[in-house]
């Protein structure tokens, strides 16, 4: 829910706003955020503790919906997502150079989830998410958290 609410802006804002989500979208509970209608969409559309953009504000709930899904077609969205690294994070320490913002994978990830109805799923987002999860690890190797992820 973050990662999509991020799209076009900084960090910076969406962390300054990680409570406010948490508060206003049930702890990202996803059963219960699959349940929010025109009620809860009207009530988040005036909350300043969250970014207010509609379109943002409705791919949660329909991505809850879509992660509900496939975590019944899976038996969790977890194993869903785990399915495309083989159950082990890609590690691929880098000794200089830039970390790429997307990846094949990250697209191949970003269609499946499009094709499943999620929106705000882009294959830099997705990427992001991977880094997030530990999908995979390109922190440079001497960097302090290459070693303690590896």
């Amino acid at each position: 829910m973050l990662e999509g609410a991020q799209a076009g802006l900084s960090w910076e804002t969406i962390l300054r706003k990680r409570a406010g989500y948490r508060a206003a979208f049930a702890r990202f509970d996803p059963a219960k955020v699959a349940r929010f209608g025109e009620r809860e969409v009207k009530a988040l559309r005036r909350n300043a503790a969250i970014v207010r953009n509609e379109l943002k504000i409705r791919s949660a709930i329909g991505n809850a919906r879509a992660v509900l899904a496939i975590a019944r077609e899976h038996h969790s969205f977890s194993a869903y997502l785990w399915r495309f690294v083989d159950g082990k994070s890609i590690v691929k320490g880098r000794r200089r150079g830039p970390i790429p913002a997307e990846t094949p994978l990250s697209e191949t990830i970003s269609r499946d989830l499009k094709r499943r109805g999620m929106r705000f799923v882009g294959p830099t987002i997705v990427y992001s998410f991977m880094q997030a999860v530990g999908m995979v690890n390109d922190h440079q190797r001497d960097c302090f958290r290459y070693r303690e992820l590896a």
